[in-house]
């Protein structure tokens, strides 16, 4: 792993929001529109949350599994890629990248154990039964390797955040909603597109924000570019204000646009 963020392949592979936002041609063909592919990354990123909570992985695990879901759609199709086999099979290169692995017949008994809580991303009476394996998972996590580029390091925004809470002397009790808004970050494209101390302060901006505590003077000694700081805090509230509970009619919706798996 590089020694700093600046220095890994997640620095280097930073996307802008036109990368990130762009579906692939495949997929506007069958009729899936922006909107549908950011719901599926949202249901997705909660889908791999809950099978890792399941099998009691790591959060630090769940987070690099999200963000390699995210990445691979900035390269692949979801036509192409059901994610329905990538999402656990990001938990499981996840594990073994950040040193916590988890086996692969255990991720798929949960994804078979939680097919009623997610009923919703199954389109047709074949899908129902949740028919992937741990073969499956294992040339799937072949596959992920090459649209990856075989660059699997995560820097994430929870050791910043801790930090830069120790700096600004935000009462401890806020630890926990900070960290929160930090979960919540992933169920966006963020973590593709900013440094991870820079979510870190969004996160802190947004808490010092509504809990009316003045952390303006502390900002403009750290010198960082507040409208970054501010337009990433703008997303995060986006998602709580539109996207926090999504019917699942509008999930089905765009996964009903996938091909039929045979």
């Amino acid at each position: 792993m590089a020694a700093n963020f600046w220095a890994s392949s997640h620095c280097k592979k930073l996307l802008d929001q036109e990368e990130v936002s762009q579906v692939a041609q495949i997929d506007a063909e069958r009729g899936l529109t922006p909107e549908d592919v950011k719901l599926m990354k949202i249901q997705f990123s909660s889908y791999i949350k809950t099978i890792g909570g399941h099998a009691k992985v790591r959060q630090r695990v769940v987070a690099t599994a999200i963000a390699y879901f995210r990445r691979i759609y900035t390269r692949k199709s979801f036509s192409e890629f059901d994610p329905r086999l990538v999402a656990p099979t990001c938990l499981y290169l996840a594990s073994k990248a950040e040193e916590s692995t988890v086996q692969a017949k255990i991720l798929v008994f949960y994804s078979k154990k939680i097919r009623g809580t997610f009923s919703y991303l199954y389109t047709s009476p074949e899908d129902k039964a949740y028919r992937y394996d741990v073969k499956d998972i294992l040339e799937m996590e072949m596959r992920l390797l090459e649209a990856l580029d075989y660059y699997l390091v995560i820097y994430h925004p929870y050791r910043p955040l801790i930090q830069l809470l120790q700096d600004c002397n935000m009462p401890t009790e806020m630890t926990p909603f900070t960290w929160s808004l930090v979960n919540d970050s992933y169920r966006t494209d963020l973590i593709l597109m900013y440094p991870p101390f820079m979510i870190a302060l969004a996160c802190i901006y947004i808490a010092s924000v509504l809990n009316e505590k003045d952390t303006r003077s502390w900002f403009e000694e750290l010198r960082v570019d507040m409208n970054v700081i501010k337009n990433i805090a703008m997303e995060i509230l986006d998602f709580y204000d539109n996207y926090r509970d999504i019917p699942g009619e509008r999930i089905n919706a765009a996964v009903s646009k996938l091909p039929h798996r045979p």
